[in-house]
């Protein structure tokens, strides 16, 4: 059996950094939306298979354990609702940041898994609700996120967060492949 050593790029983005789509096609805003759709019960699959000690594994030196990445996905896709719903409902509306990592180190990191995954059923359902319901021009609406000094569309959102789901559950199954091959 031979190991495959990945540097720090590859243990950072194992599904590579987001790169936002040139045109925003039916075919791929549908992709989007099914990935967001389906990664509580992808995520919820993955991390039952794993014991405490495993989720108290980093995903690569320096980085958050298993168990601070799934609640960090609920903290980051409940931010990313709010920012939605502000989108829609105010004139590009300028979004509050926040800090992640102060976030993955709060008391609640340490709740079991469940709480999160929970988080995630009904954030994503509403997530998709919302995205299957938009007609072109709430698509086109947008947020301003100061910190990165960055416009968001909704489109650049839907396609933002569906990366951002498989980035961090890749983040696991990849640490679990030194388990479970």
């Amino acid at each position: 059996m031979s190991t495959t050593i990945l540097n720090d790029e590859q243990l950072r983005y194992p599904t590579g950094k987001f790169k936002a789509p040139e045109t925003y096609t039916p075919e791929y805003i549908e992709q989007c939306i099914e990935t967001i759709k389906t990664l509580p019960a992808r995520l919820r699959a993955v991390v039952v298979q794993l014991n405490s000690t495993q989720l108290n594994t980093t995903y690569r030196p320096g980085g958050w354990t298993l168990q601070q990445v799934v609640h960090h996905l609920a903290d980051s896709h409940m931010n990313a609702l709010t920012r939605i719903k502000l989108a829609l409902t105010e004139e590009n509306p300028t979004i509050k940041g926040y800090d992640e990592a102060a976030w993955a180190t709060q008391a609640d990191v340490k709740l079991p898994l469940e709480s999160s995954l929970k988080m995630l059923e009904g954030i994503h359902q509403h997530m998709v609700a919302l995205f299957e319901s938009f007609n072109e021009e709430q698509w086109q609406r947008t947020f301003f996120h100061p910190e990165r000094n960055i416009t968001y569309t909704l489109h650049l959102s839907v396609a933002m967060y569906a990366w951002h789901s498989n980035h961090h559950l890749a983040h696991i199954t990849q640490t679990m492949k030194q388990w479970f091959n």
